[in-house]
């Protein structure tokens, strides 16, 4: 089996901390390296902004990753493009590095100038997406002279966060009884849980296959 480095990446502190992201990218990676036959050396977590150009001055984490695959003569493993970054010049510095970068989402025969195709799309989506915010925020002023942008989003956030804790909750409750019974039949470490509820056909919620890590977390869920 070839080597790899795994690359994780979160865009926020909040995010670090709460773990929210993570999961699924490790779960993307490692199924994509036990599919395409990589065994993963070592993983490299970072919690810093993907935005601009210079990200990489920003991103000691990521400069590791490269240290580590250079020495290893592995290449870096990351679940999506846009952990790397969505700007074309950022991903144009990194394959300059000459560590090959191999993207999960897209498959293990994306070449660079392929990895530069998406990284253009994914600037220019960016790019349009920002316009037709500011446009319809622009109309929405207009109309409504008094309005302000910032009491709306601060609510929408607290109740898109609340969403996602019931969410999580509801989730969590539903797969106890399951957890509880495996536990009482002498299946107790965090590894055979996952490898049992994979065997029953269960699904985390992202509907990816079930490590360490997400079983650690539904179980702290409950026991908060």
């Amino acid at each position: 089996m070839a080597d790899a480095v795994a690359y994780l990446r979160v865009s926020t502190d909040r995010q670090g901390r709460s773990g929210l992201g993570l999961d699924a990218q490790r779960e993307a990676v490692q199924a994509f390296a036990a599919r395409e036959g990589f065994t993963i050396i070592a993983e490299v977590v970072e919690v810093e902004t993907g935005k601009g150009a210079d990200a990489l001055d920003r991103r000691p984490k990521l400069r590791e990753a490269l240290t580590l695959a250079r020495r290893a003569k592995a290449p870096i493993l990351v679940a999506k493009l846009d952990r790397l970054s969505r700007d074309v010049a950022f991903v144009a510095g990194l394959m300059a590095q000459r560590v090959p970068f191999i993207v999960a989402e897209l498959g293990a025969d994306a070449d660079p100038f392929m990895l530069h195709v998406y990284a253009a799309l994914a600037e220019k989506e960016r790019a349009l997406i920002a316009a037709r915010t500011k446009a319809a925020l622009a109309a929405k002023k207009a109309r409504e002279p008094s309005w302000k942008p910032g009491a709306n989003i601060a609510e929408a956030s607290v109740k898109g966060c609340a969403a996602q804790r019931e969410a999580a909750d509801a989730f969590a409750q539903r797969l106890a009884p399951i957890l509880t019974a495996l536990q009482a039949q002498g299946v107790t470490t965090l590894r055979a849980l996952a490898q049992a509820l994979n065997a029953r056909g269960e699904r985390t919620a992202r509907g990816g296959e079930w490590h360490a890590a997400t079983v650690g977390n539904i179980l702290a869920r409950l026991a908060a």
